[in-house]
């Protein structure tokens, strides 16, 4: 694990991001008015009409947008909310699933929210619901998401029901999301009390993520909302309300408009390497069905075998005081990888990382982390008189304690993600690609086609360039030609003859807690060799690093090396230090998953995610300024 701090925080920065429509969150306050009804004070409206929420939902929403008929026999579904409030609309939608015979295999659901609520509040919310809601209310509880900007995915029933919620103001966040979607349910509150939910700005974006007969409803009826919703693309009706409303409104977009079901749904996959890169994107394709075939030289001593003797490493979120790409991008794979290793229990496990931060420096990421409002579950200011308590140390500084660090051992983690029944793998070297009838064949270094497949990822680190130049001679992609590979080491410290600790603590190295009687140091980085090996030299400087860090000897580490002393492998990043995790071509049949750095376990599963849930037509869960800054070119 490699710390990188971006050193871009200014007063100036803020507005720019904010002006940029990236901003920090404010979260929602839960009020009842004199009725009992749940009510914001910010915008002087109620959540729901008061003749109950889930009736509304279905009356408006449900049967508004002709649900269940129009799921009936579909694989999948998808809904657009524009206020996700209280979740109400999605706890009756998902009622309305369960309790169809013909209900769609998988249904997706994109929900907007400008001012989420706490887990505190929304369990107070939904604190009136019994039976099947309840139990549906709990497990939304339960995967209530940190209050953070961007897009969050959680999942329910098996991974069936998938519910996106986009955290942040509708009119940026409606230009940064990607889905195809059925059916909308315009639920913000009243067009006189928040306009911005109602305008023509924001029906415009609404039709660009719609699919071809996608329909809306909603309880409201006022007639610029009708004409907006028309100009847009939308043929408006009226019908009759709900709750003592005499009318809503019911919408179908207009013929010609929307996109057309995509192609790619359990298309046969090639994977190009052996490691991290490659066992995030085969686990999340093979858990959408795709069948999927990994293909590395490495396989033939076992399916770790790319990071034999690698005991652990850490995973925390990249840090910057202006929130900058590295750290959003950063934080959606985090989210995303503990959604996808909850059952990875042996692989996995949190621990909270501290990032030391020098006394000077101090007051700059306070008024950051102030400013950003981070939850405290997610991050948060830690002095130095609380550092033996968060970490077990007693440190000279403080830092930005991360709740949600984690240690992984990454030989059982690629262990276990390989191990799903749809993925293959095979110890073969892949040396070209060339276009097929099929897709692309993998061509190894003797010229003898070894695999076919529709679509092909390239995810062998310093491997892909040659790759992908073979592959597309007439893509120029300037960013993965400049690609820097370098060697670094990390070193292994009998647990007990060393300073302990019960987190991951960073700076210029870091140092994890014990595991197995090891605790992990690290790291060197060496460019310009030819190959990577554990050194005394090496151990030598990451015990200095370490005894920086933690304000010990070096000497004391020495003594204390474990058998082996460590384990060194290869790295490979660009100028700017964030991944390429994007298709290559137009058609989306080659795609290029590689330059993790020094964050691989930070990247995989996103590269995963984005890849099987645009060929999937699920909502991304990534915004779409951040995935151009993830592009080939």
């Amino acid at each position: 694990m490699r710390v990188i701090v971006r050193e871009t925080f200014q007063t100036s920065v803020f507005g720019k991001d904010m002006r940029a429509g990236h901003a920090p969150l404010e979260p929602g306050e839960l009020h009842f008015d004199s009725l009992g009804t749940p009510a914001s004070e910010r915008y002087g409206d109620v959540y729901h009409a008061r003749a109950g929420a889930l009736a509304q939902a279905e009356h408006v929403f449900i049967r508004g947008n002709g649900l269940p008929e129009r799921w009936a026999g579909r694989d999948q579904f998808t809904v657009c909310e524009t206020g996700f409030g209280l979740g109400n609309n999605f706890l009756a939608l998902w009622q309305a699933w369960r309790r169809c015979e013909q209900r769609p295999r998988k249904l997706h659901v994109l929900s907007f929210e400008a001012h989420p609520f706490s887990r505190d509040d929304l369990a107070r919310g939904l604190a009136s619901h019994s039976g099947a809601a309840r139990r549906m209310a709990d497990a939304l509880l339960a995967a209530w998401p940190p209050l953070l900007p961007g897009l969050h995915r959680l999942e329910f029933e098996d991974g069936q029901l998938s519910l996106t919620l986009a955290l942040g103001k509708v009119e940026h966040l409606a230009r940064q999301v990607e889905a195809s979607v059925d059916a909308f349910f315009l639920d913000g509150f009243s067009p006189a009390r928040n306009p911005s939910m109602w305008t023509r700005e924001l029906f415009s974006q609404l039709v660009r993520i719609a699919r071809s007969g996608a329909t809306a409803a909603t309880w409201c009826s006022a007639g610029q909302v009708r004409r907006d919703l028309s100009a847009a693309g939308f043929l408006v009706e009226r019908a009759p309300g709900f709750g003592g409303k005499r009318q809503m409104s019911r919408a179908v977009l207009r013929p010609g408009l929307g996109q057309p079901q995509r192609s790619g749904r359990g298309d046969h996959v090639l994977v190009v390497g052996g490691g991290l890169a490659a066992a995030g994107m085969a686990h999340s394709l093979a858990l959408r069905g795709h069948e999927v075939t990994v293909m590395d030289p490495a396989f033939a001593y076992g399916p770790a075998a790319t990071h034999t003797g690698h005991r652990c490493a850490a995973m925390s979120p990249a840090l910057s005081r202006d929130d900058n790409p590295m750290s959003r991008v950063s934080r959606a794979g985090i989210l995303l990888a503990g959604l996808r290793w909850q059952a990875l229990t042996d692989a996995t496990r949190p621990c909270g990382s501290l990032f030391r931060i020098e006394t000077g420096e101090a007051p700059l990421w306070q008024a950051s982390l102030a400013h950003w409002n981070y939850p405290k579950d997610w991050m948060e200011w830690c002095d130095a008189g609380a550092t033996a308590e968060r970490v077990g140390l007693a440190l000279p500084t403080g830092g930005v304690w991360m709740g949600q660090g984690r240690l992984v051992r990454v030989p059982q983690l690629l262990q276990g993600l390989f191990a799903h029944e749809r993925i293959r793998l095979q110890a073969r070297q892949v040396a070209s690609l060339e276009r097929s009838a099929g897709g692309w064949c993998a061509i190894d270094e003797k010229g003898k086609r070894i695999a076919e497949a529709p679509r092909v990822v390239l995810a062998a680190a310093r491997a892909v360039p040659p790759l992908l130049r073979q592959a597309l001679p007439q893509l120029a992609s300037h960013k993965l030609e400049q690609m820097q590979v370098m060697g670094g080491q990390v070193g292994y410290f009998r647990a007990g003859e060393v300073p302990g600790g019960s987190a991951v603590v960073a700076g210029a190295g870091y140092w994890l807690p014990a595991d197995d009687g090891v605790h992990v140091g690290g790291s060197t980085y060496e460019f310009h060799v030819d190959e990577v090996k554990a050194t005394p030299e090496g151990l030598r400087s990451v015990a200095h690093k370490v005894a920086d860090l933690l304000g010990v000897e070096a000497s004391q580490l020495m003594g204390a090396a474990a058998t082996p002393a460590g384990w060194a492998g290869w790295r490979a990043a660009i100028s700017d230090h964030l991944p390429v995790m994007a298709p290559a071509d137009t058609e989306e049949s080659l795609w290029v998953s590689c330059a993790y750095g020094s964050r691989g376990l930070s990247w995989m599963t996103l590269a995963g995610e984005l890849m099987a849930a645009r060929l999937n037509s699920e909502p991304l869960p990534l915004e779409r300024e951040l995935q151009r800054s993830l592009r080939v070119r």
